[in-house]
């Protein structure tokens, strides 16, 4: 709604001659606000894709920590101190799915593996949070681009209506646009060579197999 200033009209004659019509703070409805909604987009830090990944399909900063995420890796893998649950002898993250799917479950959510036999087209969306997405990403040093490729974990979801590829490694959020446009992303996604998918769903639905539309 916007306010219109007075235009100081006159109306008709009253007693006193001329009578001004009162002032009113007219509202108009304009219809709906074309600003784009807030978007919470994690940028890259170190290796630690997963955790952005997690925090920017719940839209939260403090869904998930880097000492959270640890100590799920050090529950899993409590004696060792390179495993397949974390690939970083640093320590700075590049965690795996194991981690990913523990992480999700303290939050009473599931992760669910998709098919790529299977066409996303069979995905129920209205009941998945988001999508996790595993894919060869460019390695850099500094400025540079090197040519080796490691696996690279990013968030999608839906925010305001409209689906964004929540890439940590992205400048800002980038719209994939509705359903179509987003199943048609999925698509071009998982043709791509070493790309896996994830559905984060809550487990009430991975419980009853909501998640597919098909049955």
């Amino acid at each position: 709604q916007v306010s219109l200033p007075c235009t100081g009209e006159w109306k008709g004659k009253g007693r006193g001659g001329l009578q001004e019509l009162g002032c009113m703070p007219w509202k108009v409805v304009v219809g709906p606000s074309l600003t784009p909604p807030a978007i919470y987009h994690e940028k890259q830090r170190r290796e630690l894709c997963a955790l952005h990944a997690l925090n920017n399909v719940f839209q939260d900063g403090t869904a998930f920590s880097r000492d959270t995420l640890q100590e799920i890796y050090q529950r899993l893998s409590p004696s060792t101190m390179v495993t397949p649950h974390k690939k970083s002898m640093l320590g700075n993250g590049n965690y795996d799915v194991n981690v990913i799917m523990a992480a999700l479950q303290t939050r009473g959510f599931e992760a669910v593996w998709w098919d790529k036999r299977r066409d996303v087209g069979s995905i129920e969306l209205s009941n998945v949070e988001g999508f996790i997405l595993n894919v060869p990403s460019n390695l850099r040093w500094g400025p540079l681009r090197l040519p080796l490729k490691r696996q690279h974990w990013i968030g999608v979801r839906e925010v305001g209506g409209v689906y964004y590829n929540l890439d940590s490694k992205l400048r800002n959020p980038q719209p994939i646009g509705n359903p179509d446009e987003l199943r048609k992303f999925l698509r071009q996604q998982l043709r791509g060579k070493n790309c896996e998918l994830l559905l984060v769903v809550s487990e009430e639905v991975e419980a009853h197999q909501t998640w597919r539309s098909d049955g």
